[in-house]
This record gives C-alpha cells, sequence and structure tokens, in this order.
C-alpha cells in the first residue's frame, strides 16, 4: 500500500513539475491596447447641423417615391443579402464556440455480433463457442477545466467576431441606402435638366429659323446660319447625353433594387429638395459610435485581443475528467442485471512540453493580427475624419458657388426681361430676346447641376457620419459588463 502510495505522490509531483516547466516560458497576458476615442476634426470650419441623420434618414426629404424605391432596396438587395448571410454565419460561429464550453453528456448504446478465430490467442474450441453478442448500454460524461480560459476567450472572440459582423451588415445597407438615393436624385436632376434643354432647343429652332430668313433675305451671311445650326445640334447633343445618364440611372437603380430595368416602379419628374449645410455638434467625438465601419473595425481588435488570450493560454496544460457509466454483457438475457455494471473514472492531463515553437508561433501570429487589426481601426477612423470634412468642405464651397451663380441668375433674368421690354416697343428684333432667353436658360441649367451637386454632396456627408446607425452592441456590452472590454482608449482587460 505505501508502494502504491508512493507511486502515487511520484507521479504527482512528476506532473506537477512538467507543469512548472511547461508554464515558465508562457508570454505575459496582454493589456487592451490603446484605441482612439475621436475623429480628428479639429480646426474644420463648417457651420454645425442640429442633431444627427436618423435611422430613416432619406426620409427628411420628403420623397414618397424615395422612400418606397428605400424600402424595396431593403428587403431585395443581392448586396444585403450576403451582408446578412455573413452575421448569421457569425451568429452560428459563436453558438459552436459556446457549445463547446463545459460539461458534455453522451449516451452510447450498441450490439454487436462477433465470431471468434480457431486459431486465435484463446481458440474457440476451448471455449465451446465461435459466434458471441455484445452489448454496450452506457453513458459518458466529460469535463475540461478550463483553467486558464482558453474556450472561454474563443467563445469571446466569435461573440465579438459576431457584433463585427453585425455592424459590416449595417455598413452594407448604408452603402445601398446612399446609392439609392444618390441615382435617385441623380435621375431627377437628369429630368430636371432635360426640361431645360427642350425649352433651350425650342429657343434655338426659333433662331436657326430667324437666322435661315435672313440669309435668304440677303440680310446676314451665310455663316450666321451655320452658327445657329452648330448651336442647335450642340443642345440635342446634349439632350442626347442627358437622356442616355437618365436610362443608365433606372438600370442602376434596378440593380440596387435587385430587380429588371422593367420591373421598376414608374418613377415620376420632381423637384430637388433644399439641404441643409453643416455637420453636427461634437461630431468628432460622437463619430466613434456613429460609423458602423469604425464599429466592426472596434469589435475586430476585440476579438483579436481575445485570439491572443486563448493563443497564451495554450501554453497551460490541459486539464479535463471523463467518467462513464454503463452496462455490458456478452449475454444479451444478462444486460440489465446488477453483474452486467461497469464504471470508469478518467482523469487527463495534456502537457505541451515540445512542439518545434508551435505554441510560440501561434502566439506570435496573434499578436500579428491584433496590431493588424488596431492598425486597421485607426486608417478607419482617419478614413472617416477625411471624408466628412471633404464633403462639408465641399458643400461649403458649392454653396458659396450657389450664392455666386444667383447672382449670374438674377443679371441673365433682367436683361431678358429688358430684352422682352424693346422688343414690344419695336426699337431691336427678337432675336435678342431669343438670345436673352437662351442664356437665362443655361443659368438655368447650370443652377440646377450646382442643386445636384449640393445634394450628392448632402448624401456623401450624411454617409460619411453614419447614416443613423448607433453602436447599440458596445454600449450593451460596457453597460453590462460583457466579455467585450476593448473600449477607446481605457480598459481594464485583466480577467484571470
Amino acid at each position: 500500500m505505501k508502494h502504491v502510495l508512493l507511486r502515487g505522490r511520484t507521479v504527482l509531483a512528476a506532473a506537477t513539475l512538467l507543469a512548472l516547466a511547461a508554464c515558465a516560458s508562457t508570454p505575459n497576458k496582454l493589456g487592451s491596447p490603446t484605441l482612439r476615442d475621436d475623429v480628428p476634426l479639429a480646426g474644420l470650419q463648417a457651420p454645425t447641423r442640429p442633431g444627427w441623420p436618423a435611422a430613416s434618414w432619406w426620409r427628411q426629404y420628403g420623397d414618397p417615391q424615395l422612400d418606397g424605391l428605400m424600402d424595396q432596396a431593403m428587403q431585395q438587395s443581392p448586396d444585403l443579402a450576403l451582408a446578412q448571410s455573413r452575421v448569421q454565419d457569425a451568429d452560428q460561429s459563436a453558438r459552436l464556440a459556446a457549445a463547446q464550453l463545459g460539461l458534455s453528456l453522451n449516451g452510447n448504446a450498441q450490439v454487436s455480433r462477433t465470431r471468434m478465430s480457431d486459431h486465435g490467442l484463446i481458440p474457440s474450441k476451448f471455449l465451446g463457442f465461435s459466434w458471441y453478442n455484445q452489448a454496450d448500454l452506457g453513458v459518458q460524461l466529460q469535463y475540461d477545466f478550463d483553467w486558464w480560459g482558453k474556450k472561454r476567450a474563443t467563445v469571446e472572440a466569435a461573440l465579438d467576431q459576431a457584433h463585427a459582423a453585425e455592424a459590416q451588415r449595417s455598413a452594407a445597407a448604408l452603402a445601398i441606402q446612399y446609392a439609392v438615393a444618390d441615382t435617385y436624385f441623380g435621375w431627377q436632376a437628369d429630368q430636371a435638366r432635360l426640361q431645360l434643354t427642350d425649352q433651350l432647343l425650342a429657343t434655338q429652332q426659333q433662331l436657326v429659323h430667324i437666322a435661315g430668313l435672313r440669309v435668304r433675305q440677303g440680310v446676314d451671311l451665310p455663316d450666321e446660319a451655320q452658327k445657329a445650326r452648330a448651336q442647335l445640334a450642340a443642345v440635342r447633343e446634349m439632350r442626347v447625353a442627358l437622356d442616355g445618364s437618365a436610362k443608365i440611372r433606372r438600370a442602376a437603380l434596378a440593380s440596387l433594387l435587385g430587380v429588371a430595368p422593367a420591373q421598376l416602379p414608374p418613377l415620376e419628374a420632381r423637384q430637388l429638395p433644399m439641404v441643409e449645410r453643416g455637420v453636427p455638434a461634437q461630431a468628432g467625438l460622437d463619430l466613434i459610435a456613429r460609423r458602423p465601419d469604425i464599429a466592426a473595425s472596434r469589435w475586430q481588435v476585440e476579438a483579436a485581443l481575445k485570439q491572443t488570450d486563448a493563443a497564451r493560454a495554450e501554453f497551460f496544460p490541459d486539464i479535463s475528467i471523463t467518467a462513464l457509466a454503463g452496462l455490458s454483457s456478452i449475454d444479451m438475457g444478462k444486460l440489465l442485471t446488477a453483474g452486467s455494471r461497469t464504471f470508469a473514472l478518467t482523469p487527463a492531463l495534456h502537457l505541451p512540453i515540445f512542439n518545434s515553437g508551435a505554441l510560440e508561433a501561434n502566439y506570435g501570429l496573434s499578436r500579428a493580427q491584433l496590431g493588424a487589426a488596431v492598425a486597421q481601426y485607426d486608417s478607419t477612423v482617419l478614413t472617416a475624419a477625411r471624408e466628412v470634412a471633404t464633403q462639408a468642405l465641399g458643400a461649403e464651397q458649392i454653396a458659396a458657388r450657389q450664392h455666386e451663380q444667383q447672382a449670374q441668375l438674377d443679371a441673365d433674368q433682367q436683361l431678358l426681361a429688358n430684352a422682352q421690354a424693346r422688343v414690344h416697343q419695336g426699337v431691336r428684333d427678337v432675336r435678342e430676346s431669343l438670345g436673352a432667353q437662351a442664356e437665362l436658360l443655361q443659368q438655368r441649367d447650370a443652377a440646377a447641376q450646382l442643386q445636384a451637386q449640393a445634394l450628392s454632396t448632402d448624401l456623401a456627408l450624411i454617409k460619411a457620419l453614419g447614416g443613423g446607425y448607433r453602436d447599440n452592441a458596445q454600449a450593451a456590452a460596457s453597460t453590462e459588463s460583457s466579455p467585450s472590454s476593448v473600449t477607446t482608449g481605457v480598459a481594464d482587460h485583466e480577467r484571470h
């Protein structure tokens, strides 16, 4: 008995020494990386826009056609369906990782019929039979002691990847919403310019007719008629280009909605809405939680940090226990008797002693991936700052151009009024009035182009501001003390 105890103590001591030796080279636990807690927008000279974009930000333009297109795109867009499938894949991966944590209980029932060899270790002639039945019925329990947090870190990393996938889905939805709105308003701008072009075309046709009459009467040289026809051809070319642009935009809208162009709902021309300039107050601070791509990058950092925890835990020994209870018999009639009972208890210790540097390489890879995730986060934040600043400054430039262009438009309107008055008085012929009208129509076309640019810039700014996204998952994680603990700049990741 003493000999058995001595052997047991020796084995335990050896296992302890091996475990300590294995843990001696374990790397230190990493703390949370420091992430930016604001977007660098300091010094941006732009007016303040009250509030942030709402979740249904496109409804602020008051266009029922756009609302219907947007609803259809959110239901049928193939790109959004692809992003949603990635979210579901990440969710199932998290469920799979969680299912592997903790206790497992499995049942087993099997019956086999076997013939023994006549020339085996125990010939069948000595046993008196060649065939026998073997029946087993049992339950197996297995539990891994996750003392070092390897499985827990794996589960947390999977959950963070699921959060990142959800944020990426929101980013995909925002991209589709922006594309639908920008394409739709581009089509409306084409329609507005087509109406102006048709008016300009009628004016140029009158000028061509008058020029032809004057040439036939010998009042003007033939060159004047040629100039008038050249201007008419330029207007016709512009109309063809605008009509083609409108058709292309309809095809693009159909593609965004996932339907054929013929299935696109009929669209009516509407006046382009006015836009409100400026960025929301505290944009440099709040943009962290308002941009889905920033949120996705932050969750990727968190997942990478958990992966380093899991890779570090690989350096420690794994301890598990397996218990088996059941019935086993070669006589089917005696399977359910007390004598067929069988029990087993198997503690197990797995020690990483030598693996040719695989653990170190795996841990180094996880650290490199963490560094890449942090760099990607910083790059995403700087990209967001550039996009917001670019669109805000672009909106200011367009507003300044619109102010100056309005002065030209007012002047051309006055010139047309003066020319029409002189024609009415018989002082000048109608060519002066038609020329002034053509110039005014060209200025109105320029104003329509500027309005379309202002609207497109406003849409791009809304997209740069996150388009109504809120990182609710990160807020819930911080308030409920969930496994996800990376915050912007300050976080305590000591868990074990």
